[in-house]
């Protein structure tokens, strides 16, 4: 039976109005997700992270508890945040005390530092300034700060800005945590989630593959650039505190956003090693240690980070490097493991059809 145009025309416009209502429908019930799921977007992001980077440790725990899936993730989440979570709270409130105090200090006029030592004045090109203008503070501070009133409120403001920073990054990893636990109850059937979307976006060869290859760079990231920067400031902050440098612990924790942020630490280290020889009173003896451990501290990264990044990932360690780099200038701490998931794969893809080009292009025999 042969069909008029009419008759076309009025079955194609039919199936085109449905296929717009689909579509429209599909669209709208994304954007309507997306804005519910927009205040918890950072958590769920961190969250993921976490449960992909702590799934090995989970699964072997697991093992040991005859496949126990959720006694091991509250195991988990309970030991990190004995181990990690609480402390960094109770550091996190250490330091909003001392902001509160300094900026209470600074609003009652009662701010007060001491005199420079006399070595100070021999410092190369810069020493007698920082001298007198030293000397000069110490004599009556809070009449020095009413010289600088514009500088000072940026500082204080921005230390203030700092601080709520800190303070809700804090409490954003202790949630995080604690969801990344629930994520690990679930990580069987989450995991095999994955593997069937990303089957289905590419084939069920390539899929697993990938799949793997995500979760393997996300951990990948975590040692070799998290885990690294840790490690770093845990050693930094124990030479701060050996050498009695003022404010350590907020040292050690600038120390690990410079570790994060790909810094090199000499930054903060250099100045602690000057403050050790001109401000310190130990021995010289004393003083080269405390050198020699500040600046092996200060670039074990050089040794920790080709061990751990790029660990087990079938991609070259400076193509994860430069994905997480560019993702954490693109889109901060979270799009690091993003850029480097994202570079990761691309690379996957992209060497892989460069193989079949050239196995295309071999001539028969």
């Amino acid at each position: 039976m042969q069909l008029d145009e009419k008759t076309i025309r009025k079955l194609i416009s039919s199936d085109l109005m449905d296929l717009f209502i689909r579509v429209g429908l599909i669209v709208l019930v994304i954007v309507l997700a997306a804005r519910v799921l927009a205040p918890f977007a950072s958590l769920l992001v961190w969250a993921l992270i976490l449960a992909v980077a702590l799934f090995p440790l989970h699964s072997r725990l697991a093992r040991r508890l005859n496949d126990r899936q959720t006694l091991s993730a509250i195991i988990l989440v309970l030991a990190g945040l004995l181990l990690i979570g609480i402390p960094t709270l109770m550091f996190g409130i250490s330091v909003a005390q001392e902001v509160r105090d300094v900026y209470a200090a600074y609003e009652n006029n009662k701010l007060s530092i001491g005199p420079p030592d006399a070595s100070v004045a021999q410092w190369p090109i810069i020493g007698e300034s920082v001298y007198s203008t030293w000397k000069t503070a110490s004599e009556n501070f809070p009449e020095f700060l009413k010289n600088l009133p514009p500088l000072f409120n940026k500082i204080a403001k921005a230390a203030l800005s700092l601080l709520a920073g800190t303070v809700g990054a804090v409490f954003l990893f202790i949630g995080s945590l604690i969801v990344a636990g629930i994520m690990l109850a679930y990580a069987d059937a989450g995991s095999r989630a994955m593997k069937l979307l990303f089957t289905r976006v590419t084939d069920p060869l390539k899929g697993p593959q990938l799949q793997q290859l995500s979760a393997k760079t996300i951990r990948s990231v975590a040692n070799g650039v998290i885990g690294v920067a840790f490690i770093q400031a845990v050693l930094v902050g124990i030479g701060f505190a050996l050498a009695g440098i003022p404010a350590a612990g907020l040292l050690a924790l600038v120390s690990l956003i410079l570790g994060v942020a790909q810094l090199p630490l000499l930054l903060i280290t250099l100045p602690a090693i000057a403050y050790i020889w001109w401000g310190g009173d130990g021995s010289t003896a004393y003083s080269v240690f405390l050198t020699i451990y500040l600046v092996v501290a200060g670039m074990v990264d050089n040794v920790l980070k080709p061990m751990l990044l790029g660990r087990g990932v079938a991609v070259p360690m400076p193509v994860i490097l430069v994905g997480a780099l560019g993702g954490m200038v693109s889109g901060g701490i979270v799009g690091m493991f993003i850029g480097a998931v994202v570079l990761a794969v691309g690379y996957q893809i992209f060497m892989e059809w460069i193989g079949n080009t050239v196995n295309d292009a071999k001539p028969s025999i």
